[in-house]
């Protein structure tokens, strides 16, 4: 069954089942709540796709040692309620003008919390790395190895199943609390979900449920060894549920008061279905601080060794799998240029820079200021400037860096072709870098794919208000979003190098990347 035909059979029903009662879904806004890493963001979207308003409120960073990383759930909680009526205020309107609401969230933090809604402890976020440790000393075990063919994940304190441990083991009276019933872990959208409905609903979506290291991706549900392993019991977890369907209406807010839930996906998940990667082969790239690419690999999960393998969205019995390569720093590299070194002081006047020279004149950057991500998998490497000679200056480090995020993206291209056996038809981009022309031509030109700038840069909220959509029938199908898609102001970049000349500049930065390797011993 294609992609689109699941989508369209089950709008089909929902539109039979409307009429049956007499009514059909004429409502022309959705929201979708963005809950990120730094603060939380409602935007409201018109039948078009296009942003109506938008209101933000950033939460407070908690470290309560080197490493450790938390966040108050109330206090995002409290920011919802803020954020979506402050939103709605801006549009004009209120919360019956909305068809549905989706959400989408940062990823694999973790929350946990009592049967009256009481947090009991701050959320663990993903960046904490409280349980590195504990990852090292299992690794090249025998418990690696299943979470690796299980859950298409590393072993890394990234992902959650080490910080519910780890919540288990140090947070007094919660295994006791345990032990008596009521108490809930869960992801970002389990605990808002749960909030929304007034402790109803108790379910997490399939894409946050792959980022848990406890979720068998083939089998869409908990893995029972694991979850002893790790001592997590089973009822103390949501139950799983696909991304695009109603999970129920609001009752929990008062500025969302009976507004259906319609969709819930991670945020990068949610960035490759707002970018409208609805089909194999297709794919994006997220140019933030790092960089997320993700690409659809169809309905067979591909299990490798330098690339993770995720949920990439489901509905209708039918679940999209992909392949993702996070990078560690990409956007980051031009805020060194720009605060380390100073030789910017805008991100923007990178590009003139670059553009300045013919060529990189054998100068490249590797920014492995923080280790080196997909596809190298390196914690030890650092940051490397190799090449410079008298003749070099500030324009060939803007250059290198820029390119460097380019050559860093090839990495995972290539990793992707050999794990997957699948060649990208199109790169689609997002992200503040994404504005940057001299990257999206240069990256094209070095992986020799077409590279779509969409226009597109609140793609995990667009892409959580689509799947909400089409769960109510404000969209008929994916063939609607895509022509949504088509119609925004796109920029098309085609590969322009030569061969030659490609394959000399990646070479060379393989032979930099190599010297970077393994500095930290």
């Amino acid at each position: 069954m294609s992609n689109l035909f699941f989508f369209k059979l089950i709008r089909l029903e929902t539109s039979r089942l409307a009429l049956e009662v007499g009514k059909v879904n004429t409502k022309k806004f959705v929201g979708a709540i963005d809950q990120g890493t730094t603060g939380t963001r409602f935007i409201i979207f018109n039948q078009e796709g296009k942003q109506v308003s938008s209101a933000y409120r950033e939460h407070e960073q908690i470290y309560p040692q080197p490493g450790w990383v938390e966040h108050d759930p109330q206090e995002i909680w409290i920011n919802l309620g803020v954020v979506t009526q402050e939103a709605l205020n801006k549009a004009g309107l209120k919360a019956n003008d909305l068809a549905a609401v989706g959400i989408t969230n940062q990823r694999e933090t973790v929350f946990t919390w009592d049967e009256k809604g009481v947090p009991l402890h701050n959320g663990i976020v993903w960046q904490d790395r409280r349980t590195a440790d504990r990852c090292k000393e299992l690794e090249e075990t025998e418990i690696e190895q299943v979470v690796e063919e299980r859950t298409g994940l590393r072993l890394d304190p990234y992902f959650s199943a080490t910080k519910i441990e780890w919540l288990l083991e140090n947070v007094e009276g919660l295994k006791e609390k345990v032990e008596g019933g009521g108490v809930h872990f869960g992801t970002i959208e389990s605990w808002l979900i749960w909030k929304l409905t007034g402790g109803d609903v108790y379910v997490t979506d399939h894409t946050n449920a792959s980022r848990t290291m406890l979720f068998d991706i083939e089998e869409k549900d908990w893995d029972k060894e694991l979850l002893d392993f790790f001592g997590v019991p089973r009822d103390c977890l949501p139950d799983p549920v696909e991304n695009v369907e109603e999970y129920g209406e609001v009752s929990g807010l008062d500025s969302l008061e009976g507004t259906p839930i319609g969709a819930a996906l991670g945020d990068q998940q949610a960035a490759l279905f707002g970018q409208g990667c609805y089909s194999p082969g297709e794919g994006k790239n997220t140019y933030g601080t790092g960089s997320f690419l993700l690409v659809n690999i169809g309905e067979e999960p591909t299990i490798g060794d330098k690339l993770l393998t995720t949920i990439g969205f489901s509905s209708g019995g039918e679940t999209k799998y992909a392949l993702e390569g996070s990078i560690y720093s990409t956007g980051a590299t031009i805020q060194w240029l720009r605060d380390g070194l100073g030789i910017i002081d805008e991100a923007r006047k990178s590009e003139g820079l670059a553009e300045s020279l013919d060529g990189n004149d054998g100068v490249y950057l590797v920014p492995a200021f923080a280790g080196l991500g997909a596809p190298h998998w390196d914690s030890n490497a650092r940051g490397t400037v190799i090449g410079l000679t008298r003749g070099s200056d500030e324009r060939h480090l803007a250059r290198a860096g820029l390119e460097s995020i380019a050559y860093q993206v090839e990495d995972v291209i290539r990793a992707m072709k050999e794990e997957a056996d699948r060649q990208l038809a199109e790169l689609r981009v997002d992200g503040g870098a994404a504005e940057n022309d001299f990257l999206c031509q240069f990256q094209s030109d070095i992986s020799s794919i077409p590279l779509l700038r969409t226009g597109i840069f609140e793609s995990s909220a667009l892409g959580a208000a689509y799947g909400a959509g089409l769960a109510v029938g404000v969209w008929d199908d994916l063939e609607e979003l895509e022509g949504l898609i088509e119609t925004r102001d796109n920029q098309r970049f085609e590969p322009e190098m030569e061969e030659e000349q490609r394959t000399e500049l990646y070479e060379k930065w393989e032979e930099a990347v190599e010297r970077a390797k393994n500095w930290v011993l």
